[in-house]
């Protein structure tokens, strides 16, 4: 690999252009993709635990030839038995590519800063913070592409009801890069910040913050949710239950939005909470595509990582 390392925390990191190179290579065949990862191994850290994340992640390492190693929270200590800037230096003495799901963003921060220089090299990757989800906006995108087209996203609106949370920040943020307008309703004192907001409008993207859900759904062609009560959160459990009272994505609420509308949630549901059975089992749902995009995804971010240039790549 030549050239800056790729480091990759939210998906703004991607750019617009590398945005669009990712979900290109992630629409490849698995087999035609080169084994960029041939002979190398791939550290997954994981202090929170995952089903998608962990099992998209280490086979979209295999697709590309490479080996996954899966490491827990516990047995590297991130900036407790060892500063994560330390441990970030000791995993690049034996892998190409550092995937870390976090607690806090600032631990992948220290991992990237501790990397930077030119002799280290290895990318890092984030699988999730409390700050950003950018592996999901990825599958996301390309489910919304497999779904509308890939030249059919133009206008197209995407609305997100619930709390504005990573998954909300990295979603909003693809959507802007990608030239997709993107609403989101949420209580007061759930949703987005200026700052986030800002952001996400820094890309060109239109972005409407509002309150009641019946009006962010309206004639949109996808609704997207998450749980109300993120890892980390469970003290908060029983206050957000009632503040998100009235915010459960349900067939009435669907049948608001566009005539072919589909529905996405990023897994775990809590049916009968942020989205009722009848809508998460039914026929809009399109959870379980996006679901196996987290593979497909995974392997074009790994790949670009690693410097895959489409060009190179014979279809």
């Amino acid at each position: 690999m030549t050239g800056p390392t790729r480091h990759v925390l939210d998906i703004d990191d991607l750019g617009p252009v590398g945005l669009a190179e990712v979900v290109a290579l992630a629409e490849l065949p698995p087999g035609v993709l080169p084994p960029v990862l041939a002979g190398c191994g791939v550290a997954l850290v994981f202090e929170k635990p995952s089903n998608r994340t962990r099992n998209s992640t280490e086979m979209a390492t295999v697709a590309l030839g490479g080996h996954p190693v899966y490491i827990q929270g516990h047995d590297v200590g991130l900036d407790t038995r060892e500063t994560a800037a330390d441990v970030a230096r000791t995993l690049a003495c034996y892998h190409a590519v550092l995937c870390a799901r976090v607690i806090d963003h600032g631990s992948l921060e220290r991992m990237r800063d501790a990397l930077e220089a030119p002799d280290w090299g290895m990318p890092v990757v984030n699988l999730l913070s409390d700050v950003a989800h950018p592996c999901q906006a990825l599958a996301d995108l390309l489910t919304l592409r497999q779904v509308f087209g890939s030249d059919g996203l133009a206008g197209r609106t995407v609305a997100y009801v619930g709390d504005a949370n990573n998954v909300w920040r990295s979603l909003a943020l693809a959507c802007s890069m990608a030239g997709i307008p993107s609403r989101i309703a949420s209580p007061e004192g759930f949703g987005p910040s200026a700052t986030d907001q800002a952001m996400v409008r820094s890309f060109g993207g239109q972005l409407e913050v509002m309150v009641d859900p019946a009006e962010a759904v309206e004639g949109v062609d996808a609704v997207y949710t998450d749980v109300w009560t993120s890892m980390g959160q469970e003290d908060e459990g029983l206050a957000r239950l009632a503040a998100f009272d009235g915010y459960t994505v349900d067939e009435a609420l669907v049948d608001r939005a566009g005539p072919e509308a589909v529905v996405l949630h990023c897994l775990p549901a809590h049916r009968g909470e942020e989205i009722s059975a009848a809508v998460v089992d039914g026929p809009r749902s399109v959870v379980w595509q996006q679901a196996a995009n987290r593979m497909h995804a995974m392997r074009g971010l790994l790949a670009w990582v690693r410097g895959a240039d489409l060009l190179e790549v014979d279809r």
